[in-house]
């Protein structure tokens, strides 16, 4: 395998939960279900044996390497890979393989075993993003509380918490999640309609209807109503839209931590191992590259819902060929992708380094800017006028601006407390306590653990079904 290319999907991003699901094997195993699953019920209504069926249903499984690789050498011979695959599976059947895809198309068997392999990623992808959320609420919890400093147009602006930003991704994953929850529940297959869509030639065997509803109900699938060869692509459309919204998600989460772990503010960290290097020439070098590989990968599964429209727009009259090619990559590796950020986020999070000593300096250093908000309002309350005080205020917080421009401590608390101007109607003492920025955070830190417990509260009653 190393002299030749083999994707970073197939071995570094991603579970192996994940690979094998998105596996030649898992697919193989998928179209065998679906054959089954349509000779079981054309076997109840007559039109097969029951002992067809059973025969086909003992075989089902048996898909190893050895069946794979003649499958694959029939493919390079006529150039189909799932009448490969059915000539195998015939092979194996001495009663069943001479009626097995009776009827069929082969997209009856694609698009169907596609639709299950899609709910089953979503289920997977939904668990990891449960995980996140969980790990994700507890340090909303843990940090509701303590204070920092907001940040507006990448400038100081006012104190926030740390689990009030936390809890935005929170709020973010949330709706990624429900968004997930809902696709995994309306996913449907193409059910068994033929070469365009009009199950002409089942109808040829007896009842359709009742063919295709039996056929369905062994799969636990349900079926979109009016189909042509596939099932509307524009359900795949969907499925990488919703990846691509969770992608945007844990991006904006890696990039802000990018930001906070820059020695300037270096308020974050991510987890950085005893033996991991940095840098090949700079031995000094912790550089965030689990937050850079999420924003990395998440660039890439963003790009990817304009395929996936692309297929669902040239899909031209009852069916075009040129999507086949891209789906063998598209869908794999957006779930992948999709796996593998959100992974890293989970770790990331859980083993988050939050420095306490260098967000209490940011705070010292900006947050009395914030305060004078305060300081305004309860000097006009007192009978000060509002001009005069935002003048008065402004004069003094430029030249504090300039003392923290030369790297020394900001004065503005000093510079207001000794000012006649403004004593006269608040006391130093009320100076110092308004411009204490522990007290200026709202009600972010109620919020923050509101949301949290709702999102504690969903995932224990998700647990429990």
């Amino acid at each position: 395998m190393f002299d030749r290319f083999v994707s970073p999907f197939a071995q570094r991003y991603g579970s192996e939960a994940m690979r094998m699901l998105w596996s030649e094997r898992q697919k193989r195993l998928l179209w065998r279900r679906v054959w089954v699953a349509l000779a079981e019920a054309q076997a109840e209504l007559g039109i097969i044996s029951a002992e067809q069926a059973a025969d086909l249903r003992a075989h089902m499984e048996d898909v190893d390497a050895q069946s794979i690789a003649r499958a694959l050498e029939i493919e390079r011979e006529i150039h189909h890979d799932l009448m490969a695959e059915l000539r195998v599976f015939a092979a194996q059947c001495a009663a069943g393989g001479s009626v097995v895809h009776l009827g069929a198309t082969s997209m009856d068997i694609e698009d169907n075993a596609e639709a299950l392999r899609l709910r089953e990623a979503l289920a997977l992808l939904r668990q990891r993003v449960h995980d996140l959320m969980r790990v994700l609420a507890e340090q909303v919890l843990r940090h509701a509380d303590h204070v920092c400093m907001a940040f507006t147009h990448l400038q100081p602006a006012e104190p926030t918490t740390v689990g009030y930003r936390l809890a935005q991704t929170l709020q973010d994953l949330m709706a990624d999640e429900a968004h997930l929850r809902a696709l995994e529940r309306e996913i449907r297959g193409k059910g068994f309609k033929g070469a365009v869509g009009t199950a002409a030639s089942y109808a040829e065997l007896g009842d359709v209807a009742a063919m295709e509803q039996r056929a369905l109900e062994k799969l636990g699938l349900e079926a979109f109503p009016v189909t042509t060869q596939t099932y509307p692509r524009k359900q795949e459309w969907w499925v990488l839209n919703a990846l691509a919204g969770l992608a945007q998600t844990l991006y904006k989460f890696a990039f802000d931590l990018r930001v906070l772990q820059s020695p300037p503010i270096g308020e974050w960290r991510e987890p950085f191992g005893a033996k991991q290097v940095g840098s090949s020439a700079m031995p000094f070098k912790r550089n965030p590259i689990l937050a850079e590989r999420i924003d990395s990968l998440a660039r890439f599964l963003a790009a990817l819902p304009r395929v996936a429209w692309d297929n669902a727009a040239h899909s031209l009259l009852e069916r075009t060929l040129d999507d086949s090619a891209n789906r063998r990559v598209l869908l794999p590796e957006a779930f992948l992708a999709a796996e593998e950020i959100t992974l890293l986020a989970t770790r990331i999070v859980r083993e988050l380094q939050v420095d306490e000593r260098q967000i209490a300096r940011t705070l010292a250093t900006y947050a009395p800017f914030a305060a004078t908000e305060r300081v305004l309002m309860v000097s006009v309350k007192a009978g000060a006028d509002r001009q005069e005080m935002h003048a008065l205020l402004r004069e003094h917080a430029l030249r504090a601006w300039d003392a923290v421009g030369r790297g020394e401590p900001n004065p503005l608390i000093e510079l207001l407390c000794n000012d006649v101007r403004l004593t006269q109607y608040v006391s130093p003492a009320t100076i110092r306590a308004l411009m204490d920025a522990q007290h200026y955070v709202g009600i972010a830190p109620a919020r923050a653990r509101a949301l949290a417990q709702q999102a504690l509260a969903y995932l224990d009653e998700a647990a429990r079904l």
